[in-house]
């Protein structure tokens, strides 16, 4: 599993370079066909009909060709050339995109099994195949436009075919049905390899229908007629300078940089490009590090884009929000909540302090009028000063309200998201407003009817009881909470890495840690095993773990008897890593995967 494990990281890697230098090539090819550009005007409606990645791969293409001469954006596109090829690149780079991302996300999850990784890794390999495929059918077409004679002959050296793309996918499948996962992923690698074949070539004849005579002329010294003793005419021609996309103007002044002072003869120019796009070169890694830069920089592309880790929400999107917040509010309301708003920035000094590690997260406005302010982060913060600030002995509210992380979005995160708070201020009855609130979750999901879900339930005071039995200093009692609290998606032997290489614990203490946080399971009977048990004779002897498993018998007593503990999972592992945590902690999970 570990030898699969790394392979796939391997192949994740790869894969990731391959669709970003595929984009590259592609938009060579672009220019080289002077293809209609119609087919990348994609934008996100909101309803769903297209993909995030087919946007993202169209804008990326479209970055490469700003400021083009020959790409157009409209019906002057040559009509001769096969518009399938270039049409089909956005969905076809996207879902490359897609897959590459879905094995990423899996390989994170250690615990998955060798099944799971194998049915990404040959989603991955499908997908390839199909952008092989797309590849293949340009570098046929450029090489039908090349002014270079020879080249023709060098490519068809390389044997490359949908045949061989075929082959591949045909013994990996085989592979697949054996459940023999280690060959499957090797097979996969060989694919992968006649893809980064095919891609540089595309690159390569793309690069010479644009530059390829005026470049071998510049680099014979400006002779013109036979080059290197007949390996290919080259006719000395003056050209008229065709002005190429900004992006793809950087790439092709790149890789004439390069080939310049190399070997001599076509099959040796050929042979230092295909090498320059190996990602095994010394150089590779200049070239992809150039190419995103391009991709990434707002100043190149000069197109409308929302900033990272933000979302615009079409009509579509809209209708099905309100639909959500109402149902939700509903819920709020039947249980007396009344709503409360509080500003969209707060003073720094009422945040800082309260979120333990994640307070860098918290973004900070510039100072405009002598107060230090941050946006807030949380809604429970704002309503926690206004309780105070008001004098309130009792409060029940709602608020429905954005939220701000500076953050390093990825898949699934944001920058800028919306919080649904119920939050409930004052003295109750021991465990009511713990009571309750489960259950508004409970009821909030059941009414949502999104699909089916568990709440992990755990008590911060037991969870400090587990850390003091375990011997971890109190002063690292919430920076190992920050670090429990990435279970979910890490394994236990990474959080065990960061527990002990950068927060100072012993491997004694951190695997000691390990087996109580892998306690899970049905509430009522793994509260008695543990109150039977060793863990529990030991968390009996502290006053605080005592008084946790005391709190979460009457917790769990009033949930079964409100018959809403079946979604309810008593887990040791669940941590939360915000500092005003001190009692009760829950959060709520699909069950079966990402829904």
């Amino acid at each position: 599993m570990s030898s699969l494990l790394e392979s796939c990281k391997l192949m994740d890697q790869s894969s990731s370079a391959l669709s970003t230098v595929a984009i590259a090539s592609a938009a060579l090819s672009c220019e080289a066909a002077r293809a209609n550009l119609s087919a990348f005007d994609l934008t996100d409606s909101g309803d769903g009909s297209v993909s995030k990645e087919d946007i993202g791969v169209s804008s990326d293409i479209k970055v490469l060709l700003n400021g083009s001469k020959l790409a157009v954006s409209s019906n002057k596109g040559d009509d001769k050339v096969n518009t399938d090829s270039f049409s089909k690149i956005p969905v076809v780079y996207g879902n490359v995109r897609e897959a590459v991302k879905s094995l990423h996300s899996v390989i994170r999850v250690v615990s998955n099994s060798g099944e799971k990784l194998g049915g990404k890794v040959l989603h991955l390999c499908f997908e390839l195949r199909n952008l092989g495929e797309g590849s293949l059918e340009r570098v046929r077409s450029n090489l039908g436009s090349v002014g270079v004679e020879g080249l023709k002959g060098i490519f068809e050296k390389e044997c490359l075919s949908e045949e061989s793309l075929r082959n591949g996918v045909k013994l990996a499948v085989e592979a697949g049905l054996e459940k023999d996962y280690v060959k499957l992923v090797k097979d996969v690698e060989l694919v992968l390899g006649i893809v980064w074949k095919i891609v540089s070539w595309e690159a390569v004849t793309a690069f010479f229908v644009l530059e390829g005579v005026e470049f071998l002329n510049e680099k014979s010294g400006g002779k013109g007629g036979e080059f290197d003793g007949g390996n290919v005419k080259a006719e000395k021609k003056k050209k008229k300078k065709v002005l190429l996309g900004k992006g793809t103007s950087v790439i092709v002044e790149m890789i004439k940089d390069r080939l310049m002072s190399k070997g001599e003869g076509l099959e040796k120019i050929v042979e230092e490009f295909l090498s320059f796009l190996d990602p095994k070169s010394a150089d590779f890694d200049g070239l992809l590090k150039k190419v995103k830069e391009i991709l990434e920089s707002n100043e190149s592309r000069r197109i409308p884009k929302t900033p990272k880790g933000t979302r615009d929400f079409a009509k579509e999107q809209m209708t099905i929000r309100k639909k959500a917040f109402s149902i939700i509010t509903k819920v709020f309301e039947r249980h007396c909540a009344t709503a409360l708003d509080t500003p969209a920035f707060e003073l720094k000094e009422t945040l800082t302090g309260k979120y333990g590690e994640d307070s860098k997260l918290i973004y900070d406005l510039a100072d405009q009028g002598g107060e230090l302010c941050s946006l807030r982060y949380d809604l429970t913060v704002p309503f926690s000063r206004y309780v105070a600030m008001n004098g309130l002995t009792s409060f029940k509210r709602y608020h429905i309200d954005k939220v701000w992380r500076r953050d390093n979005p990825s898949k699934g995160r944001y920058r800028e998201f919306y919080q649904c708070d119920f939050d409930i201020a004052g003295q109750y009855e021991k465990m009511g407003p713990d009571f309750e609130v489960v259950r508004i979750l409970s009821e909030v999901l059941n009414a949502l009817n999104i699909g089916d879900y568990e709440i992990k339930l755990n008590h911060r005071k037991l969870l400090d009881g587990v850390l003091e039995i375990c011997g971890v200093p109190p002063a690292k009692f919430r920076t190992i909470c920050s670090s429990i609290d990435k279970l979910d998606k890490q394994s236990f032997e990474q959080v065990k890495k960061e527990m002990v290489e950068e927060k100072g614990l012993s491997v004694e203490t951190a695997d000691k840690i390990g087996t109580f946080v892998k306690i899970r399971g049905p509430p009522l009977e793994l509260l008695s095993k543990i109150m039977g048990g060793t863990e529990g004779s030991e968390l009996l002897k502290h006053n605080a773990s005592k008084e946790a498993l005391g709190d979460l018998s009457i917790l769990f007593d009033a949930l079964y008897k409100s018959r809403c503990i079946d979604k309810v999972v008593f887990d040791l592992s669940l941590a939360r890593g915000l500092d005003y945590y001190t009692g009760v902690i829950f959060e709520a999970a699909f069950k079966g995967g990402v829904q």
